[in-house]
């Protein structure tokens, strides 16, 4: 292997490098019915390597994401991806008394992954003693990018209005939340604010730093409101954000899913690709002081693509 491919401590690789994985990785879970099953993506090669904690949408698991979870981990990252209760693959029955709480569950999975990490680090052959416990960061699509705002400082309403607990961690030194939903109460649709009590978000104490991604097409069912509703966790957040709208995006992000992922709707290659390589760049700046990736990233944007503003 070529050593200018090689990533060395800090430093992240320009030209991709093999990456390593395995799935499914089993955790120990008390007290959430099964074990946590835990999909790992880590560069071949490389030591102090920054990680990312990935949480999937709605219905999907550890198996899916692979356009964000491959480029992140050939380009010096380590990966761990959840399959959270929620997933099509373990077929949970609308009537299990955990259904209820699996936004909760979601939180938790998350937080499991951050208890073991030295669990996470012996599994992946290769990988021990190469990770960097230091610089975690959190991501997440749709579902999975209220779950990830938990763990920056997001919190969920109660029904009265009252501010819910603080699921906060503080091992969470950035995010990237992706298609993330916005406020809940008149804001929902009928349907949602019967079933869905859990969406009810307040970004106020958000204060982690966090890259925020939203597509200007996004309409969803769940909201009266327009694809203005994807960029709250922005708007409504306080401390350092940043918001990357893409023109044209739907919930899809252009098809983050998977390859193959027959819900994406609006299959676009370079809005995929803009994606990989502003969340790498953010991530990067936001996880190592003076880093400047983010900064040329955020400013070789094609104007047809999107735009960033921040605060």
């Amino acid at each position: 292997m070529s050593t200018s491919n090689t990533v060395a401590a800090g430093e992240f690789a320009d030209v991709p490098v093999p990456v390593v994985s395995m799935n499914p990785v089993v955790l120990p879970a008390p007290g959430r019915g099964e074990d946590l099953r835990v999909r790992i993506s880590a560069p071949e090669t490389g030591r102090d390597l920054p990680i990312i904690v990935f949480s999937h949408g709605f219905g999907s698991s550890s198996y899916g994401y692979g356009p964000l979870v491959d480029f992140w981990a050939a380009h010096g990252f380590v990966v761990v991806q959840p399959t959270h209760l929620d997933s099509r693959t373990l077929g949970l029955p609308q009537d299990d008394p955990r259904t209820p709480l699996i936004w909760r569950f979601r939180v938790e999975d998350l937080t499991r992954i951050l208890d073991q990490l030295d669990l996470v680090e012996a599994s992946l052959p290769g990988l021990s003693g190469r990770l960097d416990p230091g610089r975690i960061a959190v991501a997440g699509h749709s579902w999975g990018a209220q779950t990830a705002g938990m763990l920056l400082g997001a919190r969920v309403l109660d029904p009265l209005g009252g501010t819910g607990e603080d699921l906060s961690d503080p091992r969470i030194k950035a995010g990237v939340l992706l298609a993330a939903a916005g406020r809940g109460g008149a804001d929902l649709a009928p349907f949602a604010a019967e079933n869905f009590p859990f969406m009810n978000p307040d970004f106020a104490e958000m204060t982690t730093p966090a890259l925020v991604v939203a597509g200007d097409h996004d309409r969803s069912a769940l909201t009266v409101r327009g694809p203005d509703w994807f960029t709250d966790a922005y708007f409504l957040s306080q401390g350092d954000k940043s918001l990357l709208t893409l023109f044209g995006g739907e919930h899809s992000l252009g098809g983050i899913p998977g390859y193959e992922a027959a819900e994406t709707t609006d299959e676009n290659p370079e809005r995929v690709a803009l994606i990989q390589r502003l969340t790498a760049a953010y991530l990067r700046s936001a996880l190592y002081s003076g880093d400047p990736g983010w900064r040329a990233a955020s400013a070789d944007i094609p104007e047809s693509l999107g735009r960033i503003e921040s605060k």
